[in-house]
């Protein structure tokens, strides 16, 4: 609820600080003191469009500050949450105007948009007039009050989860279908590209082993005839092994053996043996040699298969294995189009089912539910001297297609029509040409949906237009009623309505050479009586007056 508002510079207020509470808060005052000041204010607050000519003259900006009680809001606190701007149970929200026009808008000090500031304050405040932010002419609120004032939440909730699951399904299988050529030519493809890797059968390290075999088999000729060559150098008369035998016998003759000559007979010896060594190996190499000359034409034709391949999908050979198992995976996953198409409609079709059956419930509900709200408000109606007014509530198909496609608010969109004359046809609320009208229409609304409504501070203006009497004081009641369960302000120029109130503004105006200041304050039990007395037209300050200003006030405490 509004607890505090705070104005600086607006219209005709130079400061204005008004502490507000629970129940209803009537606003009077003489004609032409500003009663509607507060309301506009609000409406800044609440996102309206600014005006430059709404900043006190002489004054370079305006500023509104509304601050609110959301700890009974849930989805206030939920939508302050998703945007980052909570502030535990209190929020505020500020406007600042500039002469040129321009305005700025803050959520609990945070600098927001006009859109987010017009769509927290649809849920925190709801004005009857004729006024934007009237939520009854949205037929969204229609749906909202129906649903609540019948107990369908829950069902509507339903209806708008399995709405969602088959909207998100439908949307995937519209676009799959507008992709299936594309599909099915990627499915084709990955299908002979893993065809033909299965069918080269690359091992894993086969093409390690394949090139140095096929090194070795086109070099063995060369080899073969070095190898034999060197063995012939070591074994042979006069080779390596020959001539090292003879270099030892020569320094053995020697009868005394300097120390250098004794080392480097030491390296002959260990020579010959590496000499030996080098032949043995080159001889079990030679004798284990049994190429297949034939073996080359194989291994080269099988590295050709593979480097073909590779250079196909643009991947060096080492690469090639990687690439089969990707390519596998993907074509695991992947079912041709039309296989995937057929598992989707099949999906949508059972989620059609059930959101069918869902629906059909609520249309049910819905209609039992319309025609018990649309008796109480008309009963209400007729309290508010408006007995030949009907209010119908339509269940129009909520299907914009023919082909009656599934819809979140389910098979109907939920509208109020009025008709305030018999023998009129029924029109929407907003083709109400009357703003008193509208405004009573709303109030029965609002009454008898109150215990089932969201919205926590109601505002009415002109609700009391052209009535008067016995009429006027039903509004009253009515009034004070709904302010049993939400908070109710209202702009009136009737004595019967201002005495039901829990709490009474009293808007003045103040002028002097210089300039003129409207002022609000709230009113004490004596000065509630006083300001009745002169509502009610007779002289404010007689026994007489006061006597049945203070009846009234008894008797709307009562009320």
């Amino acid at each position: 609820m509004l607890t505090h508002l705070h104005i600086t510079d607006f219209t005709l207020v130079d400061q204005l600080d008004l502490e507000l509470h629970s129940g209803l808060s009537t606003i009077t005052g003489e004609t032409g003191a500003g009663k509607s000041i507060m309301l506009g204010a609000l409406g800044l607050a609440l996102g309206d469009r600014a005006e430059a000519d709404k900043v006190r003259v002489g004054k370079k900006k305006a500023e509104i500050h509304a601050s609110f009680d959301i700890s009974q809001l849930s989805f206030a606190k939920k939508w302050l949450l998703e945007h980052e701007l909570a502030a535990g149970d209190e929020c505020i929200l500020r406007r600042i105007i500039a002469t040129d026009g321009r305005s700025r808008s803050y959520i609990n000090g945070q600098t927001v948009t006009l859109s987010q500031l017009r769509t927290l304050g649809d849920m925190l405040i709801d004005i009857h007039s004729q006024h934007e932010h009237q939520s009854l002419l949205n037929t969204k609120t229609h749906q909202r009050l129906l649903d609540a004032f019948g107990g369908l939440q829950p069902l509507s909730k339903q209806v708008k989860e399995s709405y969602r699951e088959w909207r998100d399904l439908n949307n995937t299988l519209m676009e799959m279908q507008s992709q299936n050529d594309e599909l099915n030519a990627r499915f084709q493809l990955l299908h002979y590209q893993v065809q033909e890797l299965d069918q080269l059968g690359l091992e894993p390290g086969e093409l390690q082993q394949l090139e140095a075999e096929q090194n070795h088999l086109a070099n063995a000729e060369t080899i073969d005839t070095h190898c034999r060559h060197v063995v012939s150098l070591c074994s042979d008369d006069e080779g390596l092994q020959d001539r090292i035998n003879q270099a030892v016998a020569l320094l053995q003759k020697l009868d005394s053996t300097p120390t250098g000559v004794s080392e480097a007979e030491s390296l002959l010896r260990n020579a010959l043996i590496h000499v030996q060594e080098a032949q043995s190996e080159l001889d079990r190499y030679l004798d284990g040699q049994d190429a297949d000359p034939a073996r080359l034409p194989e291994v080269e034709a099988r590295l050709s298969a593979i480097y073909d391949i590779a250079r196909k999908h643009r991947v060096t050979p080492e690469a090639l294995e990687e690439l089969h198992n990707n390519l596998s995976q993907e074509l695991a996953g992947l079912q041709s189009g039309d296989e995937q198409i057929e598992a989707l409609e099949q999906q949508r079709a059972n989620i059609e089912k059930i959101y069918r059956q869902l629906a059909n419930e609520l249309s049910e509900q819905r209609q039992f539910a319309a025609a018990r709200l649309a008796k109480a408000v008309n009963d209400k109606l007729a309290q508010l001297a408006m007995s030949n007014a009907n209010l119908s509530i339509a269940l129009n198909s909520a299907s914009d297609t023919q082909l009656h496609e599934p819809s979140i608010n389910g098979n109907e969109m939920v509208e109020f029509l009025i008709s305030t004359n018999p023998g009129q046809a029924a029109k929407p609320l907003v083709k109400v040409a009357s703003g008193g009208e509208l405004s009573r229409v709303s109030l029965a609304i609002q009454v008898v949906t109150a215990q089932t409504s969201t919205t926590p501070t109601l505002i009415f203006d002109e609700v009391d237009v052209g009535i008067g009497g016995a009429t006027g004081d039903e509004v009253g009641k009515l009034l004070r009623e709904l302010g049993q369960s939400a908070q109710i302000f209202c702009v009136t120029h009737l004595a019967q309505v201002a005495s039901k109130a829990h709490h009474h503004l009293l808007v003045s105006k103040q002028s002097n050479e210089k300039e003129t200041l409207s002022r609000v304050a709230e009113l004490s039990d004596k000065e509630k009586i006083a300001e009745i007395a002169r509502m009610m037209g007779g002289p404010a300050d007689s026994q007489k007056s006061l006597a049945h200003a203070k009846e009234m006030m008894r008797q709307g405490a009562g009320a």
